[in-house]
């Protein structure tokens, strides 16, 4: 008989529904000290979780296989997946959970970085290794950023984000660093990426990012098309509908008022267009995601 693997948002509980969830960040002894020092097998259907490791030791636990955690490193584990942890009494560092569709690359994406984020990775950090001593310090500041709301809050805490996991994906590749080159599609796609988040409240047409990119639509569609299997306008709709799905599930707002945050004028075009997307209507779905998430 198969053994039953919950998921969780945060381990244990549910996060609050805030407005401005996409990110959390706390220190791994906060939460494992709960729990007797052991993270039993359970998964995050929405969330990647970054966890630094800096002093301490322990296993991680990834399906079925286990890894020894030496300190300094970096754990990455992508939605989905099943993993656990046992950590040592004197383990320290951060475990940082982050809702999917705020990462610059999709996990599974066909594109280097998304096929690296779609595994889980246990990466070792060389303190004298520039690289890594970068990592470190900016998951360090990103845990005093989090903690402290200042200006601009969102904006840095992204930026280190993408920097700490691009970095981090480097490490993990030396020796093999020809599977990490960017192409210039790659660069392009990363590119996409940054003007899609900026702009996708606003509607702008496919047209819009390939003026931006300096291509023309039909060079954007084809080179979209080759790294995601999508069109530019599908890829667009996504970031919407993933934008909905959070403010739904983690917003008090009603329908109506999520679809006027994003963009959308009418109320009834939003709700069609998040039939055609997701399979059901805005009401139908928040219902049955928050019935999902209460039975986790």
């Amino acid at each position: 008989m198969s053994r039953h693997i919950p998921t969780y948002e945060l381990y244990g509980e549910n996060v609050g529904r805030s407005p401005e969830f996409w990110l959390h960040c706390e220190t791994i002894r906060s939460r494992s000290s709960r729990h007797q020092w052991e993270i039993r097998l359970h998964r995050h259907e929405s969330f990647f979780q970054i966890l630094y490791i800096e002093a301490g030791s322990g296993d991680a636990i990834f399906g079925e296989r286990s890894h020894a955690i030496r300190p300094p490193a970096v754990i990455t584990v992508p939605p989905g997946f099943n993993h656990g942890f046992r950590f040592s009494r004197d383990i320290d560092g951060l475990v940082i959970t982050i809702l999917r569709s705020h990462l610059s690359h999709p996990p599974g994406e066909r594109s280097h970085p998304g096929e690296w984020l779609a595994t889980p990775h246990l990466t070792p950090l060389d303190p004298d290794n520039a690289e890594a001593a970068h990592v470190m310090q900016t998951l360090r500041r990103l845990g005093d950023e989090f903690e402290n709301r200042r200006s601009g809050r969102n904006e840095v805490l992204a930026a280190y984000v993408g920097l700490a996991l691009r970095l981090t994906a480097r490490i993990s590749h030396e020796g093999n660093s020809g599977q990490l080159a960017s192409t210039e599609n790659e660069r392009r796609m990363d590119m996409l990426g940054e003007l899609i988040q900026q702009h996708f409240r606003s509607h702008k047409p496919a047209s819009f990012y390939a003026r931006e990119l300096g291509v023309s639509p039909t060079h954007l569609t084809r080179i979209v098309r080759s790294m995601t299997g999508s069109t530019p306008h599908e890829l667009i709709a996504a970031k919407l509908v993933e934008e909905a799905k959070r403010q739904l599930v983690f917003t008090l707002g009603s329908v109506q008022e999520i679809g006027f945050r994003l963009g959308f004028a009418d109320p009834a075009y939003f709700s069609r267009f998040f039939l055609k997307y997701a399979g059901e209507t805005p009401r139908v779905w928040r219902m049955t995601e928050k019935a999902r998430l209460d039975r986790a």
